[in-house]
């Protein structure tokens, strides 16, 4: 039912920046467009992380039918992020960014956010779901604290080279206790199920 609200928000920020191509995208337009994708992958990431959690304490449980489309629009903007770094900043030089992997623990731990996110975008499909069996693509899909966590770092690394405008703390905060949450309410199942 609120799915088509949902395609339009998570497309909201790429309707800007088109709009800001055609407009003005400030003095450097490729900054520019890699902070916009790269936050708002971090951001998409924490909404699909915090899905499972809104929906054991409000009890909506038809919050789970966004979190597959919130996940692969958190891809979608991970994968503009990153052809932007190779094709913008490094005109596809696979060498150069190599050595940028390599050397820049910022980009390191972006890397391997992206990288951990292929799996997650490629398995999300009821196919997938099925060939891999409930419990298999439920343990290949935790994937996302990893990616989350790569993320934050990518982020928080970045700021003391280049000051972005929203504090990567935040995000930091949020993640640990989304995860805290997760943690506490397995023990605390575990714990139940014994009495």
């Amino acid at each position: 039912m609120f799915k088509p609200i949902v395609w339009l928000l998570c497309l909201a920020p790429l309707a800007l920046l088109v709009y800001g191509l055609y407009r003005d995208l400030g003095v450097n337009p490729v900054e520019t467009i890699t902070n916009t994708t790269g936050i708002w992958t971090l951001r998409l990431i924490v909404i699909t992380l915090a899905i499972t959690p809104l929906r054991w304490i409000t009890g909506i449980n038809q919050l789970v039918n966004y979190r597959r489309l919130i996940g692969l629009f958190a891809f979608f903007y991970g994968s503009l992020h990153f052809f932007t770094y190779f094709y913008l900043d490094h005109q596809f030089d696979v060498a150069g960014m190599w050595e940028d992997v390599r050397l820049r623990p910022y980009i390191t731990a972006g890397f391997t956010a992206f990288v951990l996110m292929i799996p997650l975008a490629l398995t999300s499909t009821t196919g997938w779901i099925r060939r891999l069996g409930g419990r298999n693509w439920n343990l290949l899909h935790k994937l996302i604290y990893i990616t989350a966590m790569a993320g934050v770092l990518h982020y928080y690394w970045k700021v003391s080279i280049k000051l972005p405008p929203t504090n990567p703390r935040n995000y930091a905060m949020l993640v640990a206790a989304l995860l805290a949450f997760r943690v506490w309410r397995y023990f605390a199942k575990r714990s139940a199920s014994k009495v």
